[in-house]
């Protein structure tokens, strides 16, 4: 079998709900990150590329009709390239990746463009059609931002609860602290701040044409223990679950080249790591946040590696109490090297860009810091978790 590589990875700065990139429509910010990645690589023949994969969660807008397609297509590029996009909510561009890795190790393909995209600023909002023409009372709209909606009366009322309070779920079954969630949000927006600071996202994060955003937008460098114990909790009353603890809705899209040794030679370039291993699980929907826990676990087992042979990684940080729960039964890792350079409380967490920010942030800080071993995991709704184990 082939063995599949990272040869770079891009993204755009991820913008506030209704922030910096709120005009721009998903597939023109898809078609942004293709677009900054090929520029990247002016070796590489667009016709070598022998396949497009997108993560997106949401496909209810602008991001309909496969926009994994439609970012390849609105660059002008080789109409003989296909593209699909995958749909596993929060780790949609992680599994993009996933599957394209297993496309190169069989052969299949030589060089994938995988990415992510989600514009939560312009996700719609949704009509149903009536059951009959006509209809003479009101009709329900749904926002296709984020969660549960339109839920099938058959599922149990358990599981579809809000993510929210499922995060505060966790924080009372793992006995995480309101405390502990506060001083681990700082420390991500301390991490992404003297990351930008020390040029290590400057090197890979490229801004949209026709916008003023340079970096973050969420980041809040000037952000305290004191100023976050002030906000109250978000989603139960007496909880400990706030908006400073958790990830904030966004916008961004982010974009990375794979390919086997055959197509880092067509392309140029040296590959930054390699794909070792990938996990994923499941568990109750109503306790998503602690799934990344056994998929991680299979990923190194996979790999036949321990958490002692880990160096970088990146968890992706949906609420901080989810991040504590699963750091906590990862038995052997150092929690100091989680999220070396902040995490999606402070950078952002635009659901299918996600899983391509954390693997372009993995292989990123192991070529920087010298290799060895990392881990990429996250957490999904409706209870899932994906991991990936990458080598440089």
């Amino acid at each position: 079998m082939s063995a599949a590589y990272v040869l770079d990875a891009v993204r755009a700065p991820f913008g506030r709900y209704g922030g910096g990139l709120a005009k721009v429509r998903p597939d023109d910010l898809g078609a942004h990150v293709v677009n900054a990645l090929l520029a990247r690589s002016p070796e590489l023949d667009p016709e070598r590329v022998d396949e497009v994969m997108f993560g997106d969660a949401n496909q209810a807008g602008e991001d309909n009709r496969n926009v994994a397609r439609m970012a390849w297509l609105l660059n002008g590029l080789p109409t003989s390239i296909p593209g699909s996009t995958i749909n596993r909510l929060c780790g949609s561009s992680l599994d993009a990746a996933m599957q394209a890795s297993r496309m190169i190790e069989t052969g299949e393909a030589s060089i994938v463009l995988v990415g992510g995209v989600e514009s939560m600023s312009r996700a719609p909002w949704i009509l149903l059609k009536p059951e009959r023409a006509f209809p003479s009372q009101q009709q329900e709209l749904y926002s296709s931002t984020l969660g549960w909606r339109m839920v099938n009366p058959n599922m149990p009322e358990q599981w579809t609860i809000s993510l929210g309070a499922s995060a505060e779920k966790l924080a009372g079954i793992y006995d995480v602290s309101r405390e502990a969630q506060d001083e681990f949000a700082l420390r991500s927006h301390q991490r992404a701040q003297a990351a930008w600071e020390s040029g290590f996202y400057g090197e890979w994060v490229v801004p949209v044409p026709d916008t003023d955003l340079e970096r973050d937008e969420n980041m809040r460098a000037d952000t305290s223990v004191e100023k976050l114990a002030k906000l109250k909790p978000a989603f139960v009353s007496d909880g400990t679950v706030t908006a400073g603890n958790s990830s904030p809705l966004n916008d961004g899209a982010g974009a990375a080249l794979l390919a086997d040794e055959k197509g880092a030679e067509v392309a140029g370039r040296e590959p930054i790591a390699r794909i070792v291993s990938r996990g994923a699980s499941a568990v109750d929907p109503d306790v998503f946040g602690i799934a990344p826990v056994k998929a991680a676990n299979i990923a190194l087992e996979r790999a036949g590696i321990t958490w002692e042979d880990v160096s970088v990684v990146e968890l992706n940080e949906a609420f901080a109490s989810q991040c504590l729960a699963d750091i906590g039964e990862w038995k052997g890792l150092d929690p100091d090297k989680v999220n070396l350079n902040g995490g999606a409380i402070a950078l952002g967490h635009p659901l299918g860009a996600s899983g391509v920010r954390i693997l372009g942030g993995l292989a990123h800080e192991l070529k920087r810091s010298g290799g060895g071993y990392g881990v990429a995991a996250l957490c999904i709704g409706v209870g899932q978790g994906l991991a990936v184990v990458l080598e440089a």
